[in-house]
């Protein structure tokens, strides 16, 4: 009996613990320091494409404005101005009996103003040729009136031209605009500068014309009185 026990009790017997296999839950630690970084870096990234696309946009502003200075205006007044001083040059062209042309002017001088060189013509051709003075000086007033009336109305439309040029300067954008439209100005008034000096050739020039035709008129008539007078000498009877 006793033996048996022993060996009852001697006898392994297995026993099974049942270990729970459910994972244990992960603990989420905060760290304020990589956190910060973090920040600190998406910040500097952010700050970049900022500084990249501002670049960008000075770029874009720098190309529009060198368009814009590159940006030319028209001048459709320039065919008038050329015109208008065309007018004026066929007027000044039409001079006649003493032209502006500097290389014909002595001999044109010396025709029509022979001084007393030609007192021994006939009467009948100093009549002529005092003829031809007066004709030529009343000529010249003629085109001076003429010159004085273009003039006139080239003011007239010099009025809107400059009107014109006035607005086109104040709404210039780019530099090459404005500059062109500064002489646009100036070449409007070169123009009226032209006119004036031609305008004050024809005018002196008819007041010279008249001045020599008076001075020949004299000197014919005192050749005149000479002829008629003859010597001096009176007649003494014997």
């Amino acid at each position: 009996m006793m033996s048996g026990l022993l060996a009852g009790a001697m006898t392994v017997v297995p026993v099974l613990i049942a270990i729970p296999t459910t994972p244990a839950q992960a603990i989420i630690v905060f760290d304020p320091s990589n956190y910060a970084q973090n920040l600190l870096t998406a910040a500097r990234a952010l700050q970049q494409v900022n500084n990249q696309i501002q670049s960008l946009q000075n770029e874009a502003t720098m190309l529009a404005n060198q368009a814009r200075n590159l940006t030319s205006v028209s001048f459709p007044e320039l065919q008038q101005i050329t015109a208008d001083l065309q007018r004026i040059g066929r007027l000044m062209s039409q001079a006649q009996a003493i032209s502006f042309t500097i290389d014909n002017l002595d001999a044109e001088f010396a025709k029509l103003f022979p001084g007393a060189v030609g007192q021994g013509a006939s009467l009948d051709q100093h009549v002529a040729n005092a003829r031809t003075r007066v004709t030529s000086a009343m000529s010249a007033y003629k085109q001076t009136m003429a010159v004085q009336a273009q003039v006139v109305a080239d003011v007239q439309a010099d009025a809107t031209t400059l009107s014109s040029l006035s607005a086109r300067s104040q709404s210039a954008e780019g530099a090459l605009q404005v500059a062109q439209t500064a002489n646009q100005l100036a070449a409007l008034a070169a123009k009226q500068q032209f006119q004036i000096e031609q305008l004050m050739a024809a005018q002196y020039r008819a007041q010279a014309l008249d001045q020599a035709q008076r001075a020949q008129s004299s000197i014919d008539a005192a050749a005149a009185t000479k002829a008629f007078l003859g010597t001096g000498t009176a007649y003494t009877p014997r």
